[in-house]
């Protein structure tokens, strides 16, 4: 994480800076949530320890639960007030129905994470 914020910022897009930093979080909560919800390998404790001291995103990872967000990436892109039309993030948008193949969200750089892809 360090490393990330330290990184020199020449030649990118403001918001390509934070990019890095999304991609750290987004990795520290989603193995937080498979060791407990999937691999079953931490206790109840450890789990909400980890979620109180700020280890991982718990809104995040309420929306992991839930049908079709399986593979958000971050909260900004289902949120409508952030983009354009008052709709979602192009990354949520399968694969099959995009018109550009190769994407990426200019809020955390996702390139996909519809849950249909």
């Amino acid at each position: 994480m360090r490393e990330a914020e330290n990184d020199t910022h020449d030649g990118k897009r403001k918001c390509e800076t934070l990019w890095p930093i999304f991609k750290i979080a987004h990795q520290k909560s989603r193995y937080i949530f498979d060791l407990y919800h999937r691999r079953n390998e931490i206790s109840k404790e450890l789990y909400e320890f980890c979620l109180d001291q700020g280890y991982a995103d718990r809104n995040l990872i309420a929306k992991w639960k839930k049908p079709g967000y399986e593979r958000l990436c971050c909260l900004r892109c289902m949120q409508p007030r952030d983009h354009n039309f008052a709709t979602t993030c192009v990354c949520r948008v399968p694969k099959h129905l995009r018109e550009e193949k190769v994407i990426e969200c200019v809020h955390c750089g996702c390139k996909g994470c519809a849950s249909g892809d």
